[in-house]
């Protein structure tokens, strides 16, 4: 990207929460946070001094399917982030008394986010929708898992997943190609190959009507969910207009009827979560228990309204515009675009243009959408899982078919 000055740099383990065991669960999330306590090179005050000092971003996460190290720089300082980067993922210490530290910060991280009802609502409905799958485990882990951790268990899952063959690098911005290479050669090339463990299989959706009672929440938190494609599959594109056209911005239709219209919700929206073998979309609404029974109506009218008819071509229109901004504008940012580049070698294992993500957004039709609908918006398949100070309140399944339109 030679009109900015900046490179984002990204090293990516393939594997993330989905591959642990249950007695593991968080243990990549774990392992993120270790390699900031020190390297055979750095302390942990040097690491946060080292870029810092030139003014860069240092950040890290794990998510369901991968872990990401990454930096931001001014390209002059690209040869230096790189071995901070490069450190961290290649020489942690794993200290004992650093890990007994770190547990202690991880259980408040994990105290934090489940006050947040946002999170619990999420983690309840995924543990139920991938109920007795890995996927449906939380990435921060458990107060039992994460007390259970020490260096052997810590050390052997890093060995097993930091191999050549599941890491990757990516990088964007004002760079060399060559000297990137340079780098990834000088500070890679002695890592020893080791064999992958087999991916765990696909996880099978469930469909649950899930309520739980929390009397100190004002609001009631509404999840309801139904199975979508996987992210390498060709009709995701389709579920992209989709999720736009129901509850993907302001002008969406869970926007415009349950907020704008009806006034019943300040939050609602949809969104996909797509992994490399399996897919749901999510439907969430923040309400008062009063609302709850019509703002779940009108979330299964919505749904029943795109089952049984075509979108108008303006709507269609809207949304593939909508869509084809939010790709470009992303782009302009290297560390989007580094993020993007190591999503589709993980996902696809090819590079997909700007032109050729624009063009597949651009031949989706309002059949294909209405046909999306019909097969994937069954009452049958749709879980929901509630949170809030309910009062008895309950949805059936048969509140969730809305009115026919035909």
């Amino acid at each position: 990207m030679p009109h900015v000055r900046s490179v984002s740099v990204g090293i990516w383990i393939g594997t993330g929460s989905r591959e642990e065991a249950p007695q593991e669960t968080g243990i990549s999330h774990f392992i993120e946070h270790m390699v900031f306590k020190g390297t055979k090179n750095r302390s942990a005050e040097q690491i946060a001094r080292s870029v810092d000092s030139i003014g860069g971003g240092l950040d890290a996460f794990s998510s369901k399917e991968l872990v990401s190290y990454n930096v931001k720089v001014l390209d002059e300082h690209l040869p230096e982030a790189f071995d901070v980067v490069a450190d961290l993922v290649r020489n942690p210490l794993f200290e004992e008394a650093d890990i007994e530290k770190e547990k202690g910060v991880i259980l408040e991280e994990l105290k934090m986010e489940v006050d947040n009802p946002e999170y619990l609502i999420h983690e309840i409905f995924s543990s139920n929708f991938w109920k007795d799958h890995p996927l449906g485990r939380p990435i921060l882990g458990t107060k039992q898992t994460i007390r259970g951790f020490d260096r052997d268990k810590i050390e052997r899952y890093y060995r097993q997943f930091y191999t050549p063959a599941n890491i990757l690098i990516t990088a964007a911005g004002s760079l060399n190609h060559s000297q990137l290479v340079r780098l990834a050669e000088q500070h890679f090339s002695d890592l020893k190959p080791r064999p992958m463990t087999p991916l765990q299989g696909p996880p099978r959706p469930h469909a649950p009507l899930v309520f739980r009672n929390k009397s100190s929440l004002e609001q009631v938190h509404v999840y309801i969910g139904v199975p979508s494609a996987a992210m390498p599959d060709q009709s995701r594109f389709a579920w992209l207009v989709l999720n736009t056209i129901l509850g993907g911005g302001m002008s969406s239709r869970l926007f415009q009827n349950i907020r704008e219209k009806q006034g019943l919700a300040y939050t609602v929206y949809s969104e996909l979560m797509m992994y490399r073998d399996a897919g749901c979309m999510l439907i969430y609404a923040g309400t008062s228990l009063k609302s709850a029974g019509k703002v779940v109506e009108s979330i299964a009218q919505e749904l029943r309204r795109l089952s049984d008819k075509l979108v108008t071509e303006d709507e269609l229109r809207r949304a593939k515009d909508h869509l084809k901004g939010s790709y470009v504008l992303s782009l302009e940012s290297t560390s989007s675009r580094m993020g993007n580049l190591a999503r589709q070698e993980l996902y696809f294992k090819r590079y997909f243009s700007l032109d050729e993500m624009l063009e597949s957004v651009e031949q989706v039709t309002a059949e294909e959408v209405r046909q999306l609908a019909g097969e994937y918006f069954d009452p049958k398949n749709m879980a929901v899982a509630m949170l809030g100070r309910l009062e008895g309140f309950r949805v059936r399944r048969e509140d969730l078919a809305g009115p026919s339109l035909r």
